[in-house]
């Protein structure tokens, strides 16, 4: 028997969602079927894909399939063990994005912890893929944490995309409920490699990361883990509203009002981000291009500033 889902009361009016240019979602959706492709923006029921596919023509893309090997208790990928990888997939997807005529992509996929790479060199291979059919795309890549190896996560900033995003999801002391598979420290040492990186190799590439809010969170702890983002020179940060895609699906503990949102904004400028998406609607893809195509400048990691709650 499915249980109802426990919410605090009902939608409020700041998560009422307009569905705009339907004509278009069904033109993007036809062509990523056509093309045998996921998109994450189905697969995790993101509500900003009417937005996203009908007005900026944008698509988060997944790949190797659409079973993941971990067992997120916020997150309706299916889980199980996946098939085989498509050597074709790299190259589709890089044909699906000229189709669109995209100026930036993001791509992301299940965690693939069956494969002794955890999936990097198909990473690697798509982003080779999108430069030479789309030399002109930007490329942001959604990675998993490749359970800690940097030889993974090396073969994905050697193929050089513009935006390495890795996404914490929550605070430390909700990680065995959230991400039971998943470790919070080894999260952000991924992080700090790819910053490391990139001052390395005196790249112009951006690093990310994201979490959700109204799982339990305090504003004190969240502000923590933007110090701890800040620390692993993290550039731009992501900050949304988490809805439980099913009744089954860990239940949400609280609406964050826009004024906390706006809040934690205020506070990661102050803190020296690149650039800092806080809303109840923002997504971890959410516009991604025009995070990436913001002038600011990075300023390097002194120590944490202080904040006053």
């Amino acid at each position: 028997m499915t249980r109802p889902p426990v919410l605090p009361g009902p939608r409020p009016e700041w998560l009422k969602i307009k569905v705009p240019a339907p004509e278009v979602v069904n033109e993007v959706m036809e062509l990523i079927r056509s093309k045998a492709l996921v998109t994450v923006c189905e697969e995790a029921r993101c509500p900003n894909l009417n937005e996203c596919w009908g007005i900026h023509r944008t698509a988060t893309f997944m790949l190797m399939g659409d079973v993941c090997t971990r067992h997120c208790s916020f997150c309706s990928v299916d889980k199980g063990q996946p098939g085989a990888l498509d050597p074709g997939e790299p190259q589709r997807l890089a044909a699906a994005v000229a189709a669109l005529q995209l100026k930036f992509a993001v791509v992301t996929s299940v965690n693939r912890d069956d494969l002794p790479d955890g999936g990097a060199n198909h990473f690697s291979k798509t982003i080779e893929w999108i430069r030479a059919l789309n030399p002109h795309c930007g490329i942001e890549v959604l990675i998993p944490d490749f359970q800690g190896s940097i030889q993974s996560l090396t073969r994905v900033l050697d193929a050089r995309p513009n935006v390495l995003n890795h996404n914490v999801e929550t605070i430390p002391r909700l990680y065995k409920r959230v991400r039971p598979d998943a470790n919070y420290e080894q999260s952000m040492v991924l992080l700090k490699r790819a910053h490391d990186y990139r001052l390395k190799k005196n790249l112009s590439m951006k690093t990310k990361s994201g979490i959700m809010l109204g799982l339990g969170e305090t504003p004190e702890e969240i502000l923590s883990l933007m110090e701890d983002w800040r620390q692993s020179g993290v550039d731009i940060v992501t900050l949304g509203q988490y809805l439980p895609p099913t009744p089954n699906h860990l239940p949400l503990e609280r609406f964050v009002e826009p004024s906390e949102f706006e809040m934690y904004r205020q506070h990661g400028e102050s803190m020296g981000f690149v650039r800092v998406e806080s809303g109840p609607l923002v997504r971890s893809s959410y516009h991604a291009k025009e995070s990436f195509d913001f002038s600011g400048v990075y300023t390097p990691v002194r120590s944490a500033p202080q904040i006053t709650l």
